[in-house]
């Protein structure tokens, strides 16, 4: 085969590949939506972690039975997604530490900004922290905004980090695994339902080995057995270690 056939085959080929493709005729995702989970007890921005917890959308426009759509929550308890195609929505926080919540149907074009009402799991109150050296002790209570059905509380973990940046997701890990022989972990384990005694009782973490000279971010989560398991946490501290 010479290759002006060869070329003429090739040409043809390429002809018949673009007769079968179709035309993505679709606008590009052009909607901004964003807001914030609010802390029905504070009235504040719930405080939280960088996919702490979710919101899921079900875009009603087009199917019946849509799969749904994540926006992940930032740390200081916002939202926002600049690429979303306009439409009609079924919106729901999920994901968090936080009682179920009802959706709302909701039309996003353009610039859209909604905030979600939530009420925790648990608060942490009386937050303190105090600093001795190279250990940083944390303490705090709890308080429950609903006992009714609260699940169990599993336990309190101290989170360190070198950026304020700090929780589940992010925090050194010798400063919460006290043993890395065993894998004991650094935290105040309470493991039963709301009662009393966890009303009453101050609990405390204690951090070791805190290097002098440099400056750290540290906070206290706490979180109960459901289905994600995700933490209702304290404000982040600045910790700056002097040197020696």
């Amino acid at each position: 085969m010479n290759n002006s056939i060869k070329l003429l085959f090739a040409a043809l080929a390429v002809l018949a590949a673009a007769s079968c493709a179709k035309t993505d005729n679709y606008a590009a995702p052009n909607s901004t939506f964003q807001g914030n989970f609010i802390d029905s007890v504070t009235g504040q921005n719930l405080l939280t972690e960088t996919g702490g917890a979710q919101l899921m959308l079900k875009q009603l426009s087009w199917s019946s039975t849509p799969d749904p759509y994540y926006i992940p929550a930032k740390p200081d308890g916002s939202f926002e997604d600049t690429r979303i195609f306009s439409g009609n929505y079924s919106v729901i926080p999920t994901q968090g530490a936080f009682w179920p919540t009802d959706s709302i149907v909701k039309q996003i074009s353009g610039n859209t900004t909604v905030n979600f009402t939530v009420t925790p799991y648990l608060e942490i109150t009386n937050f303190n922290h105090t600093q001795d050296a190279d250990s940083l002790v944390m303490t705090c209570q709890l308080s429950a905004p609903r006992t009714d059905g609260l699940p169990e509380i599993l336990e309190i973990w101290p989170f360190v980090n070198s950026t304020e940046y700090v929780g589940s997701g992010a925090y050194i890990s010798n400063f919460t695994i006290s043993d890395q022989s065993n894998g004991s972990y650094n935290l105040a384990p309470i493991n039963t339902t709301w009662n009393a005694t966890i009303a009453a009782t101050t609990y405390k973490c204690v951090v070791h080995g805190l290097i002098a000279g440099r400056t750290y971010y540290a906070r206290l989560g706490v979180r109960v057995n459901d289905s994600y398991k995700k933490y209702n946490f304290s404000p982040v501290i600045e910790v700056d270690v002097p040197t020696k």
